[in-house]
């Protein structure tokens, strides 16, 4: 798996960008390119898995069974990635991020199967609107995003222990108000997470193209699937 400049230039990309300096528009290009690239390959995955699901029982109600575990399970892969990324290959660290967005498509497979067609198509377009404008927002500010993005990334652990909290709780309240900050952390995330990989801060982080490729798509992946699940939340009609 070699991925390179598409630029035209037929030669590899830097990976001693240093954070902060804007690379050329090629470049740049290329970056978000190969790590929306995956991103995409692993949404369609996760999509197949969950409307595969809808057509099977017996997973949905083995994801119902289960549903704590799987997500347990699925958080710390996500993590498992991220903190191992420097000592596994881009290969295997690929096929991990495929195996969580297949794993996660049985999870949504039975969040959506609670709501009604019209409030998930509501939910996904919006979501859609949302990180498109987030993410061109992050590509094209010459502002650094930094400070803000750390604080939602750190804001974010905050948000899973209030989740954790109402579970036992069940106020259908506090969802609520967890929801609007879900979309507020992760519409701030995905602006942050195009500019880091638009401005060659992954690739020089890991000093590896394909391994900055593969974390940035997984990072992006985060981003739409939680700003769906908080905005299908909040406006979704029950069935």
């Amino acid at each position: 798996m070699t991925f390179q400049n598409q630029g035209g230039t037929g030669q590899p990309v830097n990976p001693t960008i240093a954070y902060g300096q804007r690379t050329d528009a090629a470049v740049q290009g290329a970056f978000l390119t190969q790590s929306f690239f995956w991103m995409f390959a692993g949404l369609l995955l996760t999509a197949a898995v969950a409307a595969f699901a809808q057509f099977n029982p017996s997973l949905l109600n083995f994801a119902a069974d289960y549903f704590i575990f799987l997500i347990i399970g699925q958080l710390a892969l996500a993590v498992g990635i991220q903190w191992g990324i420097r000592r596994i290959s881009a290969t295997m660290a690929l096929g991990l991020f495929f195996v969580y967005a297949a794993s996660l498509g049985i999870t949504i497979g039975l969040i959506v199967g609670l709501y009604d067609g019209p409030s998930v198509a509501t939910a996904f377009l919006s979501a859609g609107a949302m990180f498109g404008g987030a993410a061109l927002y992050g590509y094209t500010t010459k502002r650094s995003l930094a400070g803000i993005g750390g604080f939602a990334s750190m804001a974010i652990w905050g948000l899973l222990v209030a989740i954790v909290v109402n579970l036992f709780l069940g106020s259908s309240l506090l969802g609520y108000v967890v929801s609007i900050i879900g979309v507020v952390l992760f519409t701030i995330l995905t602006a942050w997470d195009v500019q880091r990989i638009s401005s060659g801060q992954l690739v020089q982080a890991l000093g590896s193209v394909e391994k900055a490729a593969v974390i940035g798509a997984l990072h992006l992946y985060l981003d739409f699937v939680n700003l769906f699940l908080f905005l299908l939340r909040i406006m979704g009609g029950r069935r």
